[in-house]
């Protein structure tokens, strides 16, 4: 697979399908990245370790398709590290600010524009190029996305998206709802949506990628109408359970 293959998908006209997984099983992994264009793995909310990352960020690559990781908050280390095991793109949670928009978008870029510490070995192995090579490639090809869910963020949004070396923001519609909705969980709320249009807007305007969670298919129909380019569907856990909760229904009528 192509380093720039997350880049090459971002610029299409039609939106990104991408997988949700929570989980950390690679069999799992595999069979989501062979339904969908990308898949996120969630080191935030989710059970993977690094070990799992590494899998999936490998699973990813050699099927031909590009891995997402999200880290927990302010975890830069892990960030980098999720780039040296072949993430194609980066999901920092919670981001308040353009100097932490900043800051993230520079842990995953060499010196002397950004922070990364040379070491791409695996990264390199898995899209068959030098380290030299890659190390070349990655400050532009390799993904930034800083999540706008806090009523900070949502405030400081046109100077987050002024960071020359940020690739764009992902959207995080629950904990967005909660801070512009006095603590309230209301994500497909018509106020919601209306804060998730306007940064899909200015995102768009500012040549930044916008991408976002979805709880379903309606969901993801809406925020790509609204102009979001990369948009996570549900999740593995989710799929799971609505599935078997569905089966359960049909057998007992």
């Amino acid at each position: 697979m192509s380093l720039t293959r997350l880049r090459d998908l971002l610029a299409r006209p039609e939106p990104v399908l991408s997988g949700w997984s929570s989980l950390a099983d690679p069999v799992v992994h595999e069979i989501l990245l062979r339904a969908f264009d990308a898949l996120v793995l969630d080191g935030q909310h989710g059970l993977a370790g690094v070990a799992d990352l590494r899998e999936g960020c490998a699973r990813a690559a050699l099927l031909g398709k590009p891995a997402i990781v999200r880290v927990a908050p302010g975890d830069l280390a892990l960030a980098g590290r999720a780039a040296d095991l072949g993430a194609a793109g980066v999901i920092l949670p919670m981001v308040d600010s353009a100097d932490e928009a900043r800051a993230f978008a520079r842990s995953l870029r060499y010196m002397p524009g950004g922070t990364r510490s040379f070491g791409p070995t695996r990264a390199a192995d898995l899209f068959g190029m030098t380290p030299r090579d890659y190390m070349r490639a990655a400050d532009e090809a390799v993904v930034s996305f800083a999540m706008i869910e806090t009523a900070a963020a949502y405030a400081d949004l046109d100077a987050i998206l002024a960071v020359p070396e940020l690739g764009g923001v992902f959207v995080g519609p629950s904990d967005l709802s909660m801070a512009l909705g006095d603590g309230v969980l209301d994500p497909q709320g018509e106020a919601n949506d209306r804060a998730i249009a306007h940064i899909a807007a200015r995102a768009r305007a500012a040549g930044k990628a916008v991408a976002i969670y979805a709880l379903d298919a309606a969901d993801a129909r809406r925020y790509a109408d609204m102009g979001c380019q990369l948009i996570g569907i549900a999740s593995d856990v989710g799929i799971l359970k609505a599935g078997c909760a569905r089966l359960a229904s049909e057998f007992r009528g």
